[in-house]
């Protein structure tokens, strides 16, 4: 079923993704979260995967991705998604599996599951949300925090004593179980775009056997970069893309 609305005289319709569940999300305002599990339901009604894909749910702003996307999830503890996702995908080999997580849960407290998941090559896709913050738990300094960005355990902004920001792609990209590996970007339209092909090539990599597949989403946090949506969407343009390029790092 769609919703109906007249724009500029054109009439327009929204469709829900099977997918998706229809519960309303507790996201942000502005948020990108919403649009990275659109893309994501979107390729799993084209490829006809729904009952054959399993999620796996982190610790943080996603924690309740259980909640909307109608698929089999499971819930990780902090940080190991990515070795429930080895689990989940050696027991049933013939599933669809993926994780969905920040950049505290997956570069921070889950660092190791992700880097060993990665260098064995397992047979699952991994989706890392990029929003340079610890979204849910208050606004704390993460691993991707930029250098002089402002966070609560950051208020003069972050320096070089506290560690240098931690590009996961160009990490990742070392490993040799690692297939395919590209950082895109949920800001603009064209982005969008790009986003679901990249997500859509990781899903078909899963399904060729081909290893672990690796895609980085440029996400904004307006509420936590005390910003409104619009700023924080220039924000990614200005200060985020600089420091992580979007691309394709790796693809074999």
């Amino acid at each position: 079923m769609g919703i109906e609305v007249s724009l500029e005289g054109k009439e327009i319709v929204y469709k829900r993704p099977k997918a998706l569940t229809d519960a309303v999300t507790h996201y942000c305002p502005g948020c990108g979260h919403g649009t990275a599990h659109r893309l994501i339901a979107e390729i799993v009604d084209e490829l006809g995967i729904q009952g054959t894909t399993v999620g796996v749910a982190p610790v943080g702003c996603s924690v309740f991705a259980y909640n909307y996307f109608d698929l089999d999830m499971q819930q990780a503890a902090h940080g190991r998604a990515c070795a429930v996702a080895t689990a989940l995908k050696r027991l049933m080999p013939d599933k669809y599996v993926f994780t969905y997580q920040g950049d505290g849960d997956l570069a921070g407290i889950g660092g190791n599951e992700t880097l060993h998941a990665c260098n064995r090559g397992e047979n699952i896709t991994i989706v890392f949300i990029n929003n340079a913050i610890y979204g849910m738990t208050g606004g704390q300094m993460a691993p991707t925090t930029l250098i002089g960005q402002k966070t609560t355990t950051s208020p003069y902004g972050r320096t070089t004593n506290e560690g240098n920001p931690i590009r996961m792609c160009e990490l990742i990209t070392t490993l040799p179980g690692v297939r395919y590996v590209e950082r895109v970007a949920v800001n603009t339209a064209p982005r969008v775009r790009k986003a679901k092909a990249a997500l859509l090539k990781a899903f078909k990599n899963q399904q060729e056997n081909k290893g672990t597949s690796f895609i980085e989403i440029v996400s904004n946090c307006p509420s936590n970069w005390k910003m409104t949506p619009l700023a924080s969407n220039k924000w990614i343009d200005d200060a985020m893309i600089p420091y992580f390029p979007l691309g394709v790092f790796k693809d074999q």
